[in-house]
């Protein structure tokens, strides 16, 4: 028979004949009819699983993980203010139906009815999943099952206290809210969630405000691996700058006397806290899961036996607040009005076309307050003696480092965050005089964790700020891309753009490092990076560019709402000269602040006709260094510098290479998976011209004079260009 059968049943009929489960008498300041309303939202949520159940197995719903077992949830949301952000767990429907009753005019649980049917009435996501979540009562919705979303509460929680030192226009979050965030016993043990107690715990040691409050529901088991008792107190009691609380979730004024303790101390003292809660799981994991398949049949039932609202319905007869008959009443009642307007909810209408479903994938525009610029006096205040030097021949690390700086004085709401970003001024000097110039809040010296970089770049982002996080190099981003591919980037796409957490993520990347590194300073991989949709990835080829590429990015995520990536060339950092030594043919003048490079506007070199070099990044300085050569052996050709990698500006591509007979395209990325795929894809499409390309091979980077061996050289776009033309050498 069905678990969630016998548990309802069970219900029904031990509330009836008064068989109650024992336990501790109620204790704490539950006022009566708030222990009525939490009672009455469990019972909602209960009946919302059970309704969820019926509709997917109808047809009418197509995903499932329940909240059962978890109702003592809605004690900690009563427990908080409805203005402090929740990153929720997925088992988290009691806390936000509970959340909802501290907010006029809500219709949660047919708002979560129209989500389990995927409607385009469900107000959050619009149909795209079944998801927790709601602009009104500050909920983001979360779709990570393994704790990916508890690096970005420790930096939405970081940027609370950053908002009070200096408030963003689109700041949301109150000066003195909490950020809660809630998660599974087993998702405590993945090493994203390890890495955001860290985090949280090394701010806290260092006394920097973090008012954030991890809650942890352990139901003693994750899908069918269970946890060993004890372990989450074990792991978490004695936590450096994370203060310990734990309570028992069966019992809602335990939960709720606790929570509040824990609230408390978050918002008065401005430190990380650890709430622990005791659950059961109730039906199995998700869906068709069955318990029973892998757990004794005894266990099960000794959960079942303990199911939180007959606890609830034993407290509130001993307190006196609410009889066990009526108790009887109201989930009676409150099963009947969900199973009816479930299937209300089953008609609503769904998405049909791709259209439908990519409408969210690009964030809305939102309105900036129009920004004139720093005054000259305050322009030479921060530049300093970089002032002289700004009408001079410069290498690309130094025009970036000056873009950033007008960037940061145009713009008070970006913050920069990184390991080495502040004081020593990173890796290759990109942010070097940035700390000086805009202070310590500004220019986050960080720890050493791609998650946890990245978390406070998405956490901030959702407080208004313009984050610009750096990660050292391309194969770092490697240990965090979920925090892009799995948050950044969906959070719009799953809240209707109703939720974004815009930013520039800064990469020093790709390939030709002379002698350092190896495989994890040089990694010409972007496939990562490509297919997230909604991102924009830039690569400038030159210091020019560069800056004003950077324009443009801050602008696509400050007013677009962007996730943007700039990977930046490491080895065309420093490049001074072209064909030789000394000629300063890869230098260029710092561009006026009123100059950018627009989405999707490509770079042409020359108007030949035989042959177009379509390229990006080095592949764009080892082509100019091959054009002299090409021209000698009589071939009249054109250079094209993609300069965005994703999405792929196709009508700039194919305008900038029209009416040329061959298109050779260089890709310093991998054979595989590489760049050059899609653009020879695009050409063969579009045009009727002779294609070929040439990449790096599928290969790891070596360190040594072998640094550039897998991948194209100036010797090679020259002879590729002759042999795509048939001409001899």
């Amino acid at each position: 028979m069905d678990r969630a059968a016998i548990v309802h049943d069970n219900f029904l009929r031990r509330v009836a004949a008064e068989d109650l489960p024992a336990g501790a008498k109620p204790n704490g300041a539950l006022p009566a009819e708030l222990a009525v309303s939490i009672y009455r939202t469990g019972c909602v949520s209960r009946a919302l699983d059970r309704k969820s159940r019926a509709m997917q197995a109808a047809g009418d719903g197509y995903y499932t993980i329940g909240s059962s077992g978890h109702e003592g949830m809605a004690a900690v949301a009563a427990a908080l203010r409805p203005t402090d952000p929740a990153f929720l767990h997925y088992r988290d429907g009691a806390f936000q139906l509970q959340r909802a009753e501290q907010v006029p005019g809500q219709t949660m649980a047919w708002d979560m009815l129209l989500s389990f049917a995927c409607s385009t009435d469900d107000p959050i996501s619009g149909g795209r999943h079944k998801v927790l979540g709601s602009k009104p009562l500050n909920i983001p919705p979360q779709t990570s099952t393994i704790a990916s979303h508890l690096p970005k509460a420790v930096g939405a929680a970081y940027a609370i206290g950053a908002a009070k030192r200096h408030r963003p226009e689109h700041a949301t979050m109150p000066d003195d809210a909490i950020v809660f965030c809630s998660f599974g016993d087993a998702s405590a043990n993945h090493a994203t969630a390890q890495g955001a107690f860290n985090a949280a715990g090394w701010t806290a040691y260092q006394s920097s405000p973090l008012p954030l409050l991890f809650c942890c529901e352990d139901n003693g088991i994750g899908i069918s691996t269970k946890t060993p008792k004890g372990w989450i107190a074990a792991n978490f009691r004695n936590r450096p700058g994370i203060k310990y609380f734990a309570c028992d979730g069966l019992d809602i004024y335990d939960t709720y006397a606790t929570a509040q303790k824990a609230a408390e101390f978050v918002r008065s003292q401005r430190k990380p806290a650890f709430l622990h809660v005791r659950t059961v799981r109730l039906y199995g994991h998700a869906g068709a899961d069955v318990a029973t398949s892998y757990l004794p049949k005894s266990e099960v039932e000794q959960d079942e036996a303990n199911d939180p609202l007959l606890h609830a319905v034993r407290l509130l007869s001993d307190s006196g607040a609410l009889s066990s008959a009526d108790a009887l009443d109201i989930y009676t009642e409150t099963c009947q009005r969900i199973d009816r307007v479930g299937d209300q909810a089953a008609k609503r209408p769904r998405l049909a076309t791709a259209l439908d479903v990519m409408e969210t994938v690009v964030p809305p525009v939102r309105t900036c307050k129009p920004t004139n610029g720093p005054s000259d006096d305050e322009r030479a205040k921060a530049f300093g003696g970089d002032l002289k030097a700004l009408g001079e021949p410069q290498i690309m690390s130094k025009l970036i480092n000056w873009a950033l700086t007008d960037l940061m004085l145009a713009h008070p709401e970006i913050v920069m965050m990184g390991e080495d970003v502040g004081r020593k001024g990173g890796v290759y000097g990109v942010t070097q005089k940035l700390h000086q110039r805009f202070g310590s809040d500004r220019m986050i010296d960080t720890l050493l964790d791609e998650q946890s970089i990245l978390g406070l770049a998405i956490g901030m982002a959702q407080n208004g700020f313009v984050p610009m996080p750096e990660i050292q190099f391309l194969a770092y981003l490697h240990n965090a891309e979920d925090q892009i591919r799995g948050e950044a980037a969906t959070l719009p796409f799953f809240s209707q753009g109703q939720f974004t957490n815009p930013m520039v993520l800064r990469v020093a990347g790709l390939g030709y490092q002379k002698g350092f590194g190896g495989h994890f300073h040089n990694d010409n991989s972007v496939a990562v990076l490509r297919d997230i949709p909604g991102v924009v990835l830039a690569c400038p080829s030159n210091g020019v560019d560069a800056a004003k590429m950077m324009r443009e990015c801050v602008r696509l995520a400050r007013e677009e709402q962007r996730v943007v990536v700039v990977l930046e060339p490491i080895a065309l950092y420093p490049m001074r000269d072209l064909h030789e030594a000394k000629d300063e043919g890869w230098m260029g003048v710092y561009p006026d602040p009123s100059q950018s490079i627009a989405l999707g506007e490509v770079g042409i070199t020359g108007d030949g006709k035989d042959l177009a070099i379509v390229t990006f990044g080095n592949g764009a300085y080892l082509s100019h260094q091959a054009l002299p050569h090409i021209k000698g052996a009589g071939i009249d050709a054109r250079i094209v510098d993609m300069r965005w990698l994703s999405p792929m500006p196709k009508q700039a591509l194919t305008e900038a290479t029209e009416g040329c007979k061959n298109i050779l395209v260089v890709d310093e990325t991998r054979h595989s998976g590489g760049v050059a795929e899609g653009l020879v894809a695009h050409f063969a499409e579009t045009t009727d011209a002779k294609i070929a390309r040439l990449t790096a091979e599928d290969s790891f980077i070596a360190t040594g004079p072998a640094y550039a061996a897998t991948m194209p050289s100036r010797d090679t776009i020259l002879s590729s260009s002759i042999a795509l033309l048939g001409r001899k050498n």
